[in-house]
């Protein structure tokens, strides 16, 4: 490998004003791409993934999540309310690339950090904004949130048996999938901007995100309205697929069975009511039935029984894994997808250096894995050096920022500016 690689957006300056998840997220992965990326959150609290935690673990003060999704950024902290902090804000975005932004609409235009007033002081800003459900519209006012964002967009019918109700996905599915709408968008218009000159400013919304999910399942029904929603039994896994498509139980697990001629799958499992199942259209028709004669089946012997009989014969399978099964696989372990952070021992309530396992971003570059030991700043870590990098004083004193148990209680007033992604229950309130 060269020792001359350099990152594709090596040299690009990004100013994340975002929080939680959707917008901190696509700002990390620009950072993992090699942009470098000053994250600015509010003196007295900061950004409130802070302290709302996934699984609800803290360390060193942050939450784990935090720490993940912030990896590779540089922090400085400024209150948008003072003008003389706006003000040196404004100083920043004059010599910066990117702007990412997830708050409500209206939000950053009452604040005077809008794409057009930014781009009247820098006419080559690319502006990357994400909503809860776009800027028009009778949601545009309601909280972006993911599982609310999933529901509107009927993703939860999708999930499940005939016999559930709604079932959602057990991730923050419609925040990661804006995050890399987000990224995609900047970067395409990054190099729109290497050909014009001119920046631009691209947008989505969690809604937006979930609807293009579904793309195949619209696409279908908005051209033919006869095309509804209909799930399968208790091991179905694919509303609009026929058996054998699902997870079945094995007698120590689960195994998941693609698109497969049922008549196949007979003659390996010696199943002969299977083997005369010889019309497709009978996959869907007698679906449950079919379905309960592999699940009696495949419980009779180890999930490793069945995928050695059935990856001999090349028949889409694969073993459904618990998480503890995921990191302990040599299958994990072979893609090299982890990677340590360490906050320095001058930035940690300890005083010892502090590492941190998380995940790497998923692309690989001319063959190499993208990594950075560079972790997420503390509460304005930055201020110092961005102040005397950008001149003026880009960050507010540093003297401002909040203790943890203050960033904790600022966690309420940070969700009425309505971020998607965070926990917002009230219409947007005042710009921070």
């Amino acid at each position: 490998m060269s020792d001359d690689f350099v990152k594709p957006l090596e040299g690009v300056l990004v100013l994340d004003f975002s929080q939680f998840l959707a917008g901190p997220v696509a700002a990390m992965r620009l950072a993992d791409l090699g942009a470098r990326v000053i994250k600015i959150e509010r003196p007295k609290g900061g950004d409130i993934g802070r302290t709302l935690a996934f699984a609800g673990r803290t360390v060193d003060g942050d939450t784990i999540s935090f720490h993940a999704m912030n990896r590779n950024k540089e922090g400085i902290t400024a209150d948008l309310k003072n003008p003389d902090d706006l003000a040196r804000v404004k100083e920043l975005v004059a010599q910066a690339d990117v702007i990412i932004q997830n708050f409500r609409p209206g939000v950053m235009e009452r604040i005077g950090l809008d794409y057009d007033s930014v781009a009247a002081i820098n006419p080559r800003i690319v502006y990357g904004s994400a909503s809860g459900y776009g800027d028009d519209g009778p949601w545009k006012d309601r909280p972006g949130q993911d599982l609310l964002a999933q529901s509107v967009s009927g993703l939860p019918w999708l999930s499940g048996s005939a016999d559930d109700g709604p079932v959602p996905v057990g991730l923050s599915i419609a925040d990661h999938l804006t995050s890399c709408h987000i990224a995609q968008g900047v970067t395409a218009l990054l190099f729109r901007r290497e050909r014009t000159g001119r920046g631009g400013h691209a947008q989505t919304s969690l809604l937006e995100a979930m609807l293009d999910l579904q793309f195949e399942l619209l696409s279908t029904r908005l051209n033919d309205p006869t095309v509804t929603v209909t799930r399968g039994g208790a091991h179905s896994a694919h509303a609009f697929l026929s058996a054998p498509y699902g997870t079945y139980p094995t007698a120590d697990g689960y195994l998941a069975l693609a698109m497969n001629p049922i008549p196949v799958i007979g003659e390996l499992l010696g199943i002969d009511e299977l083997v005369a199942l010889t019309d497709p259209d009978a996959w869907w028709s007698q679906q449950k039935e079919i379905e309960a004669l592999l699940a009696a089946h495949f419980a009779t012997h180890t999930t490793e029984h069945w995928l050695d009989i059935l990856d001999r014969a090349d028949v889409w399978c694969a073993p459904v894994l618990t998480l503890d099964e995921l990191v302990e696989h040599d299958g994990f372990a072979a893609v090299r997808m982890t990677q340590n952070v360490v906050r320095d021992a001058a930035h940690t309530a300890s005083g010892a250096d502090l590492t941190l396992t998380t995940t790497r971003s998923p692309i690989r570059i001319d063959g190499r894995i993208l990594t950075s030991e560079t972790p997420a700043p503390k509460l304005g870590q930055h201020n110092d050096a961005v102040r005397a990098e950008f001149g003026a004083g880009a960050a507010s004193d540093s003297a401002n920022q909040a203790s943890p148990a203050a960033s904790a209680a600022a966690a309420a007033t940070a969700a009425s500016e309505g971020a998607p992604g965070a926990i917002a229950p009230q219409p947007a309130g005042a710009a921070r």
